[in-house]
């Protein structure tokens, strides 16, 4: 195999619906080389990640391998290096995040074992909510439970450290250290509210099922209707967890699909997909509300995800009726997806951000490893 002596960073992103990639130079301030996504579970997706890992290597040098990891528990807080004893405190982690965990340790030991010699850091998404507030971190459950980890996570960390970053970028460090909610929207939808630069609180709690609905999650429920389908259908944890993970959200309300291209092409003739997208759109205008309350105020939203930075009649409709909040959308612009969408004069900024958490992995991988 040949190689140059340039090296780079591998960014792997094992998501619940398509596994995504990046290379990046190795270097403080790392520049993309190469991108590919694969839709499918992971499983399924990782005989073709490795292929197209060493199709790129015949012309660069492999240095370094980030992995998104979802969930780091009460123990992470920092980027890691990958070391055997990380490996056994993630396995240690699996009851925290059953449907990520596995695949994103099957992705990492796939990797040991091709490039046996190459340095692996995980990057975890609970990391930027560390700091939660301890009246937002807590759950109202028995302070036993709390003690083993039962509390309030939040995710979606990568995404909105990166958020952070390009908004002082763009707006300046004034504008990223005012009373900001960023909405990441996608197949996993939550909301942060950021002050200062840190998560003051966040739509998803002890694992990504809850907070706002979702493609296939549920999002928050009242847990007598858990309790009520666990007793109806004689459902095993795993069973239940497969319902409201899987079944669940925008597939479960409109019996169709639960990728909002669908729903929106065929709402007009659909009445359950019409509904589903109501509640999406309700919901999410529900906790920028709850959101905008926990903050005192608003300066600054943030849409961002695939449907967040896509999709103008969502975030139309998510916003109509926010303008006692201060949030009034200029329509042109929003159609445009422009990156500013408020409305002249309006008294908080408005804004579509792509997100990019391969970036944010190589960022941490080469600043670790510095």
């Amino acid at each position: 195999m040949v190689t140059t002596t340039a090296p780079a960073v591998l960014a792997v992103n094992a998501g619940s619906s398509s596994l995504k990639c990046a290379l990046f130079t190795h270097e403080a301030a790392p520049h993309a080389i190469a991108r590919e996504t694969f839709d499918g579970v992971t499983s399924a997706c990782l005989p073709d990640l490795l292929d197209w890992v060493d199709r790129h290597s015949q012309q660069l040098t492999l240095a370094s391998i980030g992995h998104r990891i979802v969930h780091g528990g009460s123990t992470f807080r920092e980027p890691q290096l990958l070391t055997s004893a990380v490996v056994v405190t993630l396995r240690q982690l699996i009851p925290f995040a059953p449907n990520h965990l596995p695949d994103e340790i099957a992705v990492i030991e796939a990797f040991q074992r091709h490039y046996p010699g190459v340095t692996q850091i995980a990057c975890f998404d609970t990391a930027f909510h560390a700091e939660l507030p301890e009246y937002a971190r807590r759950l109202p459950v028995p302070v036993t439970y709390d003690a083993e980890g039962v509390r309030r996570y939040g995710f979606h960390g990568l995404s909105y450290a990166f958020l952070l970053q390009e908004l002082e970028r763009i707006a300046g460090h004034d504008a990223s250290r005012g009373r900001l909610i960023f909405a990441h929207l996608g197949n996993g939808s939550s909301l942060a509210a950021v002050h200062e630069g840190r998560s003051v609180d966040t739509t998803m709690a002890f694992t990504p099922i809850g907070g706002v609905v979702m493609s296939t999650r549920s999002g928050d429920l009242d847990p007598g209707v858990v309790t009520y389908l666990a007793r109806r259908e004689q459902l095993s944890a795993d069973q239940l967890e497969h319902l409201l993970s899987h079944m669940s959200g925008l597939v479960g309300i409109s019996g169709v699909s639960g990728d909002m291209r669908t729903l929106l092409a065929r709402r007009d003739s659909d009445p359950g997909c019409r509904l589903a997208v109501a509640v999406y759109m309700y919901g999410i205008k529900k906790a920028i509300g709850a959101l905008a309350a926990a903050l005192g105020g608003l300066d600054v939203l943030v849409f961002s995800g695939g449907i967040g930075e896509h999709a103008a009649d969502i975030r139309a409709g998510i916003c109509d009726g926010l303008s006692f909040l201060g949030v009034v959308i200029e329509p042109e612009l929003n159609s445009a997806n422009s990156p500013v969408i408020s409305a002249a004069g309006a008294s908080v900024s408005v804004r579509v951000i792509a997100t990019d958490e391969e970036l944010m992995i190589a960022r941490a991988v080469v600043r670790l490893l510095a």
